[in-house]
């Protein structure tokens, strides 16, 4: 049902991706900021069933994003102009010309400009948990504060979702 992991190549690096499923149509999930594309199909969390009840109707295409999971390690500092081209990278090392882009998190901001800026590679975007940035500031009261962006990311994390962390 799921492909073995692949690598697209954007710039220098290497972007681990996945496809499960057959339809007349594609789905590209960009993941929020943890993913492992072949650990996601052995925990029991959500992410399972999620792609299972999409890949009974559609091709769905799901990668590490660069710097997590399978995917080589980079630098922060990439920009998010950069981030997004990789999700033209696994499409395009997919063999996808046209896709419904879901974005999950911290994924949103990366979805959102790749259909400002792919249009004709985006027929529908879906924006699930994102904002439109992380960080409070005075003129964006509903972040949190950049000391506690660390602890709160972490607490109450359950153990298996920590293993979406970056395998080297």
């Amino acid at each position: 049902m799921v492909s073995e992991t692949r690598y697209a190549t954007s710039g220098e690096v290497s972007i681990a991706y996945r496809i499960a499923g057959e339809g007349p149509f594609d789905i590209v999930f960009v993941p929020g900021s943890g993913s492992h594309v072949e650990r996601a199909w052995d925990l029991p969390v959500p992410l399972r069933a999620w792609y299972e009840r999409f890949a009974s109707f559609a091709r769905v295409i799901h990668f590490d994003k660069r710097g997590t999971g399978m995917s080589d390690a980079v630098s922060p500092a990439t920009t998010l102009e950069t981030r997004m081209d990789d999700v033209r990278a696994v499409m395009d090392a997919a063999g996808s010309e046209r896709a419904a882009v879901i974005g999950l998190s911290e994924g949103g901001p990366m979805s959102a400009l790749f259909a400002a800026t792919y249009p004709n590679r985006a027929w529908a975007l879906v924006l699930w948990g994102a904002m439109a940035k992380e960080t409070r500031t005075p003129d964006y009261p509903w972040g949190t504060d950049e000391a506690d962006r660390g602890v709160a990311a972490l607490k109450g994390i359950p153990g298996e979702w920590r293993l979406f962390a970056v395998e080297r």
